[in-house]
């Protein structure tokens, strides 16, 4: 049987290949979206992680998306945390997102550095109000002294770090404040305490108790990065859904048009292999193995297809965040699966139906 499978195929190669790539844009359509998707919140807590802090301490009026709402907390925020027992480090951040939804840090250099020194590869600290520090990433082949230009405002580049430290770029928080008229305000609080995690919760039960800051949202650095996930952002896990049911349509229908025309163009052949013995079962059996085949080429070109697309856009694109999620690797693999097989049932059947006499008869 598995002679006669592979010579079906070879037999129509043409449409053997475009069902096998139907399959795979099926693959890559999944394997791209997640990639992107789940490769923006891998990113983001890498960079938060780097920061250095291990609590962050945010006005009630600022949900997780930081930074889509305005600076809330007055910057001096920071110095009656500081004298909180056991805290170490406050650094009040200014957040801003461009237009290109770029992370735009404004910050208390010595405080913001102290969380976890920066690593420089050249230049140094700022020196002026317009001076931005920027990472290896978004320097883009730019040296310190180069110009960049942001909210319609020219920087000069006083240093270049390595990645991980939150943002790609920063600017003094000063003149973030005065550049969007959120002057002495700051957006969050990165907070880092002794010997933590020991004394995390006694900061957080006394910066609630802090006349005026009982309404602030007072977080681990482990609770804040478990709220970005598919699961606590609603939006993310009804695209996943859409673009996974699109996928398994586009399976469905292709599997089934090409099994349903091979069993059409076939029908001789089925009328003989039944005149010979044929059951139901093995006819059933040949259609679906034949998909299954076209399936596993489909998904292994779609899967490879993926990691090469990822390769060249993380070359090309470093700071787009696209990874390929091995879950979803395994969980495409079954969705093409599913829905090759899904699409093969009704023309497997149809096969399998066919009286041998009519079928011999057919021309």
């Amino acid at each position: 049987m598995n002679k006669l499978v592979v010579g079906n195929l070879v037999h129509r190669p043409l449409r053997s290949l475009i069902s096998a790539l139907a399959i795979a844009i099926e693959v890559i359509m999944i394997l791209s979206i997640t990639a992107i998707l789940l490769g923006k919140i891998s990113g983001f807590k890498t960079r938060q992680s780097g920061i250095g802090m291990d609590m962050i301490v945010r006005p009630a009026t600022t949900n997780n998306f930081i930074g889509m709402s305005g600076a809330g907390a007055s910057i001096k925020v920071a110095d009656v945390l500081r004298k909180i027992p056991h805290v170490t480090v406050a650094s009040p951040v200014n957040m801003q997102i461009t237009g290109s939804l770029d992370s735009i840090y404004g910050i208390d250099y010595e405080s913001f550095n102290a969380l976890l020194p920066f690593t420089f590869l050249s230049g140094t600290a700022f020196q002026g109000p317009n001076d931005i520090i920027v990472d290896d990433y978004a320097a883009a082949g730019k040296k310190v002294g180069d110009t960049i230009r942001l909210f319609d405002h020219d920087f000069r580049i006083c240093g270049i770090v390595e990645h991980g430290k939150g943002a790609r770029k920063f600017i003094p928080i000063s003149t973030m404040g005065s550049l969007n008229g959120t002057e002495g305000k700051a957006s969050m609080f990165y907070v880092k305490t002794e010997d933590e995690p020991r004394y995390q919760e006694d900061v957080r039960k006394a910066v609630l108790a802090t006349p005026g800051m009982g309404q602030y949202d007072v977080r681990t650095a482990e609770e804040y990065l478990s709220a970005y996930s598919p699961s606590q952002l609603p939006y993310m896990s009804v695209a996943i859904r859409v673009v996974v049911g699109i996928a398994l349509v586009i399976g469905f229908l292709v599997i089934f048009q090409a099994m349903y025309t091979a069993v059409m163009e076939r029908t001789r052949e089925i009328g003989i292999l039944k005149s010979l013995g044929a059951s139901r079962i093995y006819i059933v059996s040949l259609v679906m193995r034949e998909t299954a085949l076209i399936a596993a080429v489909g998904t292994l070109l779609g899967v490879v297809s993926s990691y090469v697309l990822s390769a060249a856009l993380s070359a090309r694109f470093p700071t787009l965040d696209f990874v390929i999620d091995l879950p979803w690797v395994w969980k495409s693999i079954l969705i093409a699966f599913a829905g090759a097989l899904l699409g093969a049932i009704y023309p497997a059947y149809k096969a399998s139906s066919k009286d041998p006499i009519d079928a011999l008869a057919y021309e």
